[in-house]
């Protein structure tokens, strides 16, 4: 009876952890509707970015948890991605749209609308096509160990964290201490942003797996770098929150297009970056 309830307790874990995070995406998405568009203040506009972060962080920690106590199920997995979906599907949109000031039946509203909508759908089409991915990698070693050096298709939280942080840097007070953007720019920026990420989530291009990131330390010179460039980022993260979030977030993006095309350029034959040899663009594969 103890190792029933224990092994429920087991199972239990991950899913609360999931819940959390879905509860970050849907407090996030219903703190934003109550605020009117356009008048949604930086400090919101920061906390809310946060609070997304909070659930990416919580997205990356139930799946840990689940392979350690070896509680991963089909439940669990489907829940997973259901949260993913609303926090960072359609969260990041209702964000963008809540912060841009566009009046209703205009040529901008269409523009910003269409290009949430095309994020939104893009995310939850990543999110099939994963889905689909891991079962077919159930049994096949050699495709279960790609799929976990790489993704096909930019992650849905990585596209959330590099749409909200642009957002969040277009409003911050380091550009506007720079430049002076109007709210047609931003309404445009903002619009090709989220209809990049939306591409970068179906393409068939090669992102690397954080989670089979691996730094090798031979020395305590590489230590000490490593702890000042953590402090660094940290010290960053805490004085200047919009820049060195967008820098990381489009930093991940930027390095895996770099690597990417460098594969292109070397060409099949090579053996240059193979795990980064784009897929086939196939429907029915």
């Amino acid at each position: 009876m103890m190792d029933k309830q224990k092994l429920k307790k087991i199972y239990i874990l991950p899913n609360v952890i999931t819940a959390f995070g879905l509860s970050c995406g849907l407090f996030v998405i219903f703190k934003m509707n109550m605020i009117d568009p356009g008048k949604v203040t930086l400090q919101a506009l920061t906390a809310t970015t946060a609070i997304l972060l909070l659930a990416a962080f919580a997205d990356l920690l139930d799946g840990a948890v689940a392979r350690v106590m070896k509680a991963e199920s089909e439940f669990g997995g489907v829940f997973d991605s259901l949260a993913d979906a609303i926090s960072f599907g359609v969260a990041p949109s209702v964000i963008i749209l809540k912060t841009l000031s566009v009046e209703p039946s205009t040529k901008y509203s269409l523009l910003v609308t269409m290009a949430a909508m095309i994020y939104s759908l893009c995310g939850v089409l990543r999110l099939v096509r994963f889905n689909v991915s891991a079962l077919e990698a159930k049994g096949n070693e050699e495709l279960a160990l790609a799929n976990k050096k790489n993704f096909t298709g930019l992650p849905i939280p990585a596209s959330a964290a590099a749409a909200v942080s642009m957002n969040l840097f277009l409003y911050s007070e380091e550009l506007q201490s720079l430049v002076q953007l109007s709210e047609s720019s931003r309404i445009w920026i903002l619009s090709v942003t989220l209809v990049l990420l939306g591409y970068c989530m179906i393409s068939r291009w090669k992102f690397p797996s954080v989670k089979n990131l691996e730094i090798r330390v031979s020395n305590f010179t590489k230590v000490f770098l490593l702890v000042a460039a953590a402090v660094f980022i940290l010290v960053g993260i805490l004085q200047y929150f919009a820049v060195v979030f967008v820098v990381l977030a489009w930093s991940y993006i930027i390095i895996a297009w770099t690597l990417s095309i460098i594969r292109l350029i070397a060409g099949k034959k090579s053996k240059t970056l193979e795990d980064f040899e784009p897929e086939p663009d196939d429907l029915e594969d």
